[in-house]
């Protein structure tokens, strides 16, 4: 928002300060894709229903297509994700009985109690991904449905859809009942457990909301989107916007080109892009232009090292007590794991492992790698790594299991000198790993690795620029198909 603001005044004085001279101009680049992982800029042919355009170096996924209705699918699982989401809010989860003293727990129960303990800031991330972010992320999507069903998008639906992918992952529903399965299987040992109505609508949200990310075809969106004839650049100058269909034969300098980190649309200008620099906002949704992530190895470094330094006291540090008929038992994250496999349950304690452990130190290492290979210019082993930067980005979220475990047993196992759980500060320690080495992964871009391995330019000839411009692969069912018949970016 402050970048906005500092933009919109220098705008303002470059304008009323300058002489009218003749601006370059700006083409947007039809039938492009920059693979948002490797930095590969490859023509993509029309996709059918259920087809999907892969990247030729790296794999990731460049464009799909649904076979689902595009708007009515997706705004059905909205409206059931907002209806379960509503009444999940008044209804309980769980049920305790010891001795015949009887507490539950709700979705709200777990960050109050933590905040009563003097773990205010983890009872506010708790609630922030259980609660918050869910009921966001559900309006968001019902606002952009809104929005998209009109004949021309209005401007303000291009900045939700950038905001619900950033809070997206942030909204942990998915990893929050896996934490309630947990919980139960610690709690059936000491009392009575009852399953409420509350756990079910989890499960059912959970399928709800993923079901509407797997329907929105938002490349179908996007094409509803008005992109404007006109362009103000990053030193405020008037730009105007040309259109250019590239083919397997013709596509600009690769040093000219950038795509819009937020909807894909490709441009080139008449000059060489700067790697970082502020290039103006995208004609499509008003996003800021980048090349690459601002300060991406340095921001990826800074929080890494936070992560290693939080990782050894998070591990060796008791993450909560539990004291039965007066006699306390700590317990740290392996503990709570190998408690699990000697009560014979074997698969959750494998799914905790891979969680809790194998997760983040499967991120700490793989960032450390690829970001000190960036650092040397490492030319080896490119696309595993890229392939790796994808699991991390997809599992990274995981981790919070255990917290969101130890919320439920401190907000429901309070019976005094029968039975109580209580927090410890281990606990915080690893809210932080988790949070930090998401920020990192967010952080890193991971197309640097390829940019300092020289594979993605300078590009000074026409004919270098098209072998490194392949055409971008389809798959459906094994059958590939061939780079013609471009898909344009505007029906």
């Amino acid at each position: 928002m402050s970048d906005r603001f500092h933009k919109r005044l220098w705008r303002n004085a470059v304008t009323m300060t300058s002489s009218v001279t003749p601006s370059p101009t700006l083409k947007v680049v039809e039938g492009v894709r920059e693979c948002p992982y490797c930095g590969l800029f490859q023509t993509v042919p029309r996709l059918k229903r259920g087809q999907v355009a892969f990247c030729t170096r790296c794999d990731a996924q460049l464009a799909r297509r649904r076979r689902t209705a595009p708007i009515a699918a997706p705004t059905a699982f909205c409206l059931a994700s907002a209806a379960l989401y509503l009444a999940l809010l008044i209804t309980q989860l769980l049920t305790i009985n010891v001795h015949g003293r009887v507490n539950t727990v709700t979705i709200l129960t777990g960050p109050i109690e933590l905040g009563r303990e003097g773990f205010g800031e983890i009872g506010v991330i708790v609630g922030l991904t259980t609660l918050v972010m869910p009921g966001i992320v559900i309006a968001l999507m019902g606002a952009i449905l809104i929005g998209a069903s009109r004949r021309h998008m209005p401007d303000w639906a291009p900045r939700l859809m950038s905001w619900y992918d950033r809070l997206r992952e942030w909204s942990m529903i998915e990893v929050y009942i896996l934490g309630v399965f947990v919980a139960y299987t610690k709690l059936i040992d000491l009392a009575i457990v009852d399953l409420q109505a509350g756990v079910f609508l989890i499960a059912a949200l959970m399928f709800t909301m993923a079901a509407t990310d797997s329907t929105l075809d938002v490349e179908r969106i996007w094409h509803n989107r008005d992109i404007r004839e006109e362009m103000a650049d990053g030193e405020g100058r008037i730009l105007p916007v040309e259109h250019l269909t590239a083919t397997e034969e013709f596509m600009p300098s690769l040093q000219h080109m950038l795509s819009c980190h937020s909807c894909g649309l490709v441009m080139a200008f008449d000059h060489p892009v700067s790697r970082e620099g502020d290039m103006g906002d995208c004609p499509r949704c008003h996003q800021i232009l980048r090349r690459r992530k601002s300060n991406s190895l340095t921001n990826a470094a800074a929080l890494l090292l936070a992560g290693i330094i939080c990782y050894i006291p998070a591990n060796l540090l008791p993450v909560m007590t539990y004291t039965k008929m007066g006699q306390p038992d700590t317990s740290t994250i392996i503990h709570g794991v190998i408690e699990l496999w000697q009560s014979d349950l074997i698969p959750l304690a494998l799914l905790v492992l891979f969680a809790s452990i194998t997760v983040p130190v499967l991120k700490i290492v793989s960032l450390a790698v690829m970001v000190i290979g960036t650092w040397r210019k490492q030319k080896r082993g490119l696309r595993n790594l890229t392939k790796l930067y994808r699991l991390i980005d997809l599992i990274g979220r995981w981790s919070m299991i255990d917290v969101f475990m130890i919320s439920i047993l401190v907000a429901i196992v309070h019976f005094n000198f029968l039975a109580n759980v209580l927090a410890d500060p281990g606990v915080v320690f690893f809210t932080i790993v988790v949070i930090v080495t998401i920020f990192a992964v967010h952080s890193f871009d991971p197309r640097s690795m390829w940019d300092a391995a020289g594979e993605n330019g300078p590009v000074p000839a026409p004919d270098e620029a098209r072998q490194n411009s392949a055409p971008g692969g389809i798959s459906e069912g094994g059958t590939s198909f061939p780079p013609h018949d471009m898909e344009p970016e505007r029906a």
